[in-house]
This record gives C-alpha cells, sequence and structure tokens, in this order.
C-alpha cells in the first residue's frame, strides 16, 4: 500500500487528483462539522430558552447561551485529544473520529426530551451533548486545514487552508437554511428537531469523503523517518507557547464578533427591533453564502500580497465597523440590515480566509496540529463563547448596544498588537517537505520564527 501510494505522489497527475480529493475531504468534512455546531447556536437563540429551561425570557436566553459557551470551552479539550493523536498516527484518523462525534451528539440532541417531559435533566443532557460537541469540532480544525494546506506548495498555502475555511460559512448557511424551512408554527412543537435529526445522513456523506482521502505527505514523511513526536502538547508547551497565546490574541477580533454577528443578532432582532425570526434567518443565509466566495478568496489573496497586510486590513474594518452595524440594524429596513449583516460577515472572512495558514505556518509539521489547533480553540473560550453571553447580558442591563460596539472595538485592538508580534515562517522559506519543516524544532522554538 505504501508504495502505491508513493508511485500515485511522484504522478503529477495522479498527485492532483489526489490533492482535489484531500480538500474536497476537508471541506465536507469541516461542513458538516460546522452545520451542526451552528446549528445548535440558531437554536440556543431562538428556542432553547423556552423548551430546556422553562423561560422564553432573557433569562432563558442568557441560560441557553451559557450551554453554547461549554461547547466553546471543551473546544481546547477537543484540540489537545484529536491534536495528540493527530500528530502521532495521522490528520486522516482523527478527522473520521471527530466527525462521528460530532454527528452523533448532534442527531441526539434532536432526539432529547424537553423541560416538560424530564424536567431538570433536560438541560443537564442538552449540556453534556453540547461538550460533545465542541470536543469533535475542538479536534476537527486542525486536521482539516492540515489534511489540505499540507498536500499543497508553499505559495498555496493560503489558499489550501482556505478551503476548509469555507466550510464554516456553507455550514452557517445550511443549518441556518434548515431552520428557516421548517420554521413555521410547529417549530418550538417538535419542528426544531428535524435539521439535527437530519445530520445522520451528512454523517455518512462525510464519512465516504474521508475514508478515501491519502494521509497528508508532508506528515507522511515525518512518520517514515520516524520523526514523530512523542508528546506534541508537551513540546508545544515547553517551546512554542508564546505562538499558541499569539495565535489565541490574533483571533479576538474575527471570533468574538463572528458570533454577534451570527448568534447574537437574532436574540437583538427579534426582542428587540421586533423583526421577523424568518426574515433574519434568510438574511443569515444570504450573508453567510457569500463566505463560499470570499473566504477562499482572501486566503488567495494572502498568498499574493501576504497574510498580514490582508488580516490586519480585516482587523481594522471589523472594528471601524462596530457601530455602522448596529445602526444599519436598527433602521429595521430589510436592505440595510441584510447589508449590514453581509458587511460584517465579508470584514470577517477578510480575517478568516488568510488565518488557517497565518496560524498553522508557526509549527512544524510534527506538532502543528496540536500547536495550531489549541491556538485557534483557545480563543473560543476568550472570545467566542463569552461574545453572545456578553452582548445579552450587556442588552438586558442598558438596553443599548453602545458598550457591545465599544466591545468589539477592544477585540480589535487586541489581534492588532498580536499580529505585528506574529512571525509565521514565510510559505517559500524552505523547500516541500524539508526536514526543518517536518520535524519538531531541533533548536527549542526557533524553526516556527525563522
Amino acid at each position: 500500500m505504501a508504495d502505491a501510494a508513493a508511485t500515485q505522489l511522484n504522478d503529477p497527475v495522479a498527485r492532483r487528483r489526489l490533492k482535489r480529493r484531500a480538500v474536497v475531504a476537508s471541506t465536507v468534512g469541516t461542513t458538516i462539522e460546522w452545520y451542526d455546531f451552528f446549528l445548535y447556536n440558531t437554536a440556543a437563540a431562538l428556542v432553547f430558552g423556552p423548551l430546556f429551561f422553562n423561560n422564553a425570557e432573557a433569562g432563558g436566553v442568557l441560560l441557553a447561551f451559557s450551554t453554547q459557551f461549554v461547547g466553546f470551552a471543551a473546544r481546547p479539550l477537543g484540540a489537545a485529544i484529536f491534536g495528540h493523536y493527530g500528530d502521532r498516527i495521522g490528520r486522516k484518523y482523527s478527522l473520521v473520529a471527530t466527525l462521528l462525534i460530532m454527528g452523533g451528539a448532534t442527531v441526539i440532541i434532536g432526539l432529547l426530551p424537553t423541560y416538560a417531559t424530564i424536567g431538570v435533566w433536560a438541560p443537564i443532557l442538552l449540556t453534556v451533548l453540547r461538550i460533545l460537541q465542541g470536543i469533535g469540532v475542538g479536534g476537527e480544525w486542525g486536521g482539516s486545514v492540515l489534511m489540505s494546506m499540507e498536500w499543497g506548495t508553499r505559495k498555496q498555502r493560503g489558499l489550501m487552508a482556505a478551503w476548509p475555511q469555507a466550510g464554516v460559512p456553507i455550514g452557517l448557511a445550511l443549518g441556518t437554511f434548515v431552520v428557516w424551512a421548517f420554521a413555521g408554527p410547529d417549530f418550538l412543537n417538535g419542528g426544531w428537531r428535524w435539521p439535527f435529526i437530519a445530520s445522520i445522513v451528512l454523517i455518512a456523506i462525510g464519512l465516504v469523503v474521508r475514508l478515501t482521502v491519502l494521509e497528508s505527505p508532508a506528515f507522511a514523511a515525518v512518520r517514515s523517518r520516524g520523526a514523530v513526536a512523542k508528546l506534541p502538547f508537551v513540546d508545544v508547551f515547553k517551546y512554542q507557547w508564546r505562538d499558541v497565546l499569539k495565535a489565541l490574541f490574533v483571533r479576538t477580533a474575527e471570533q468574538a464578533p463572528f458570533y454577534l454577528f451570527t448568534s447574537f443578532v437574532l436574540v437583538y432582532g427579534t426582542q428587540q427591533l421586533k423583526l421577523e425570526r424568518s426574515d433574519l434567518l434568510l438574511y443569515l443565509i444570504v450573508a453567510g453564502a457569500l463566505g463560499i466566495v470570499s473566504v477562499p478568496f482572501f486566503g488567495w489573496l494572502s498568498d499574493v500580497i501576504g497574510r498580514r497586510i490582508v488580516y490586519g486590513a480585516g482587523v481594522v474594518l471589523t472594528g471601524l465597523y462596530a457601530f455602522p452595524y448596529f445602526a444599519l440594524l436598527d433602521t429595521r429596513a430589510g436592505g440595510l440590515v441584510i447589508l449590514g449583516m453581509i458587511l460584517g460577515l465579508v470584514f470577517h472572512d477578510m480575517m478568516y480566509g488568510p488565518q488557517a495558514a497565518l496560524i498553522s505556518e508557526s509549527f512544524g509539521t510534527g506538532v502543528r496540529y496540536t500547536g495550531a489547533g489549541l491556538g485557534y480553540q483557545l480563543a473560543s473560550i476568550t472570545a467566542g463563547g463569552p461574545a453572545p453571553l456578553i452582548a445579552t447580558a450587556v442588552l438586558a442591563s442598558t438596553g443599548d448596544t453602545f458598550w457591545i460596539s465599544i466591545y468589539i472595538i477592544g477585540c480589535a485592538v487586541v489581534s492588532l498588537i498580536a499580529l505585528v508580534l506574529m512571525h509565521p515562517r514565510p510559505p517559500d522559506a524552505d523547500d516541500e517537505h524539508s526536514e526543518e519543516d517536518a520535524a519538531v524544532p531541533v533548536v527549542p522554538g526557533e524553526a516556527a520564527r525563522r
């Protein structure tokens, strides 16, 4: 089998076919995982308060967003667990495991009895399943972007790593569309369950695609030389903990506003502005769908003009947009509301497109799944998870969005400082699959900064 794989890698036509398959497998799998994750976010904003916490007012929404947060808190755990196995045994089978965990938890949520049936056990079980979702999606990101990126050449890293990133807007649009399709009069009476149960079909498709892909050449080269790290987690925190922190903080302006633009907006729009739920969901579908084009485009642009330039532009524009965003929503005019939602996600995509390559280039192949995954997922605790909670609490106490906008600006300042301090390895700094790139740094912490 190894000889057959080597033969295919040495054949340019076969290699291009394998590369396309790796990109498709990464993107399809990521789409499915994020469909599941965003499905929960949408349901938390719209239905979990009354159904699982017996409270349809602000308190119920806060409790629902709290269970959403535990999913974010579990994501670094998933990154550590699957980063270890992804750096030890390979990207492929770690990705199969994350898909099964995430999809299985989502289907069970769709079958879960509500508070009216089993009382306090309903939110407890919902929380446990959300933790499993967080573990699954936490282990997913590192493997999917690396499986795609490591099949590309140095000068394609931005674009190749951006394709799995595009699974996020696809998953957002798909998950929101399914909720919109079922958001009729019976939505609270069981209609909300079908989008979760339908995930079982997507899981089957994802498994078929992922089981047919070969391991990434970069990791295969590490394994063939016997250069696999014994304890990737320990190596990362011993030698490259600063790079993990920089990755965490550079995501702040992308992560926190994103969940305000996609989850909190449903609460603000329906409860504060009294907009129709179906209209808001439709606007979000359109805004999310544009990311299918914009995320790969900005990833490609980062290969052309540089990651820091593209990413920095996204950070600055997000900060500048903090007040205009809510001003557009507050008009309650359909055209201006959807424009506000689109612009917010386009500025987000300017960061999200180059982000995977920007973070991953800080780590050698031998510890990249662990290092990049941890840096990426720790931001879910400090930025993504708290954002809807903070915004909902601020809105409930002040009835105003002024301090929410200030919060967005503060996130942009944090990310801009981290971006200045980051020194990722240039895409063309060494030959493809070189010893330096593939192995754990020989001089602790230095290979990632050369």
